[in-house]
């Protein structure tokens, strides 16, 4: 994981010439807030968007974040944007960023906007129109692990040059590079993580156009919820990862458009790996997969005694005959 912020201003006119859609999530302090799309197509550079000072709301809320447990790198991301909650990495991808938590997470304000503000904005506040991956307001992912949300959703644009989520669409694109990069590596500013993806899915962005409101749960209030999710995009997954997930498990889902023309989403789900599960897990080595295995061999094995019990038979009363001639 770089340990360097690099951040250039002039990038956000290339983005503006290169991006093939941008999306706007607006969410309500309701849970059952709905996501309304604004699709900006470019066909030409537009003429650059003026900079607008942004007041430092963090500087005037009760929020702060405790210094123990911080680790080096963060207090360093921190001194430079107080919303940095963490860093996300995907292998083979684009995806090697620090993530945000939308400000709507401390301002309480009426005329608040939720999750919208790093829509089109980079780290120092300059307009961008990739934008910065930003956690839902809702989420918790902090020092104590017990107080972390059930299910961590980060937004980001589906880029035509691959910034952002743009090269998410890799594991749609192409089934066969799950299996060069089933991991991913998320970090809160006080400990690394390691989250194996179990399925990725094309779904509605609009309320009324789904029952799966994924960007509403980040939290369950019970098991059969959390079951509700995960079954929802084991089915509908575009592969079968053979990833098992199990109540408790602690989720990340990963939001992005799916074209420029609708409503849709793609998202990339994966669960944290277990105590016991080192971070080379592989899909190989999933409870689920291996068992899997296992049933396929025993399946295999039982199926070739059978051939080898028929063909024994066979033998024996080719032999018999043959005996019968003889007398």
């Amino acid at each position: 994981m770089n340990n360097k912020l690099k951040i250039s201003i002039a990038a956000g006119a290339v983005l503006l010439a290169t991006a093939a859609s941008a999306f706007t999530i607006m969410l309500t302090k309701d849970d059952d807030s709905v996501p309304t799309v604004s699709v900006l197509e470019f066909s030409e550079i537009p003429k650059p968007e003026p900079v607008v000072e942004e007041k430092n709301w963090w500087e005037e809320s009760e929020y702060s974040l405790s210094p123990s447990g911080l680790s080096g790198r963060s207090k360093a991301f921190l001194g430079y944007n107080k919303d940095i909650i963490g860093w996300i990495k995907i292998d083979k991808t684009n995806v090697n960023y620090p993530i945000v938590l939308d400000p709507a997470a401390y301002d309480q304000s009426d005329d608040a906007a939720y999750n919208t503000y790093y829509l089109d904005k980079d780290l120092d506040g300059s307009q961008k129109t990739a934008g910065t991956l930003f956690l839902d307001y809702r989420n918790v992912f902090g020092e104590v692990e017990s107080e972390q949300s059930d299910n961590l959703i980060v937004y980001g644009h589906n880029m035509l040059d691959n910034s952002a989520f743009g090269s998410l669409r890799k594991y749609r694109q192409d089934y066969s590079f799950y299996a060069e990069s089933p991991l991913i590596e998320l970090s809160s500013n006080y400990r690394d993580y390691q989250y194996i993806i179990y399925g990725f899915i094309i779904t509605s962005g609009s309320y009324e156009g789904t029952d799966f409101r994924y960007w509403n749960m980040q939290d369950f209030e019970s098991e059969e919820d959390f079951n509700f999710f995960v079954d929802r995009v084991q089915s509908k997954s575009m592969v079968d990862t053979g990833v098992d997930v199990k109540y408790g498990d602690k989720l990340l889902t990963l939001s992005t458009c799916y074209s420029s023309g609708d409503n849709m989403r793609f998202i990339v789900c994966a669960r944290r790996l277990r105590d016991h599960e080192s971070s080379i897990d592989t899909i190989d080595r999933t409870e689920a997969y291996l068992e899997k295995i296992r049933q396929e061999e025993a399946s295999k094995a039982a199926a070739e005694a059978e051939a080898a019990s028929q063909a024994a038979e066979a033998q024996n009363s080719i032999q018999e005959q043959e005996s019968t001639n003889d007398n």
